[in-house]
């Protein structure tokens, strides 16, 4: 059976946190349209910290500015995890910490298809990209 090209994220787990309401909704729109199931979005630090708890996605994206807060601590607990994520943010790289050098960074305003492009990658060199059931 041939995958569709047009289902590249197919049965992809990914959380968005993002507090741009507008923006989250286009990046859930195009995430679904690719297969993803998307959990969230939430623009919510507490919120998004229940959601990585509860452990139920592959691959995250995450907002630095949530809100006037920053989402380290969030950043931080993916990487206990072991959870991949990139930021999607109008941070430059230079302000963010050494720590996070390695984390792919797309800079606002960005092409939601080359998000599409950079997540379809990430899945592809996770450790975790073997697809378990979705928990309803």
């Amino acid at each position: 059976m041939t995958k569709d090209p047009r289902q590249r994220l197919k049965d992809r787990r990914i959380l968005v946190i993002e507090d741009e309401y507008f923006l989250a909704d286009d990046l859930k729109r195009v995430l679904s349209s690719e297969g993803a199931h998307v959990i969230g979005p939430t623009g919510d630090r507490a919120e998004a910290i229940k959601l990585i708890d509860r452990d139920g996605f592959e691959i995250a994206v995450i907002d630095i500015n949530l809100h006037d807060e920053l989402a380290y601590p969030l950043a931080d607990e993916l990487e206990r995890k072991g959870i991949p994520f990139v930021f999607a943010t109008g941070y430059s790289r230079d302000v963010i910490p050494d720590r996070f050098a390695r984390v792919l960074r797309w800079e606002k305003p960005y092409e939601l298809r080359g998000i599409v492009d950079g997540l379809v990658g990430l899945c592809e060199r996770s450790m975790r990209g073997v697809r378990r059931p979705i928990a309803e």
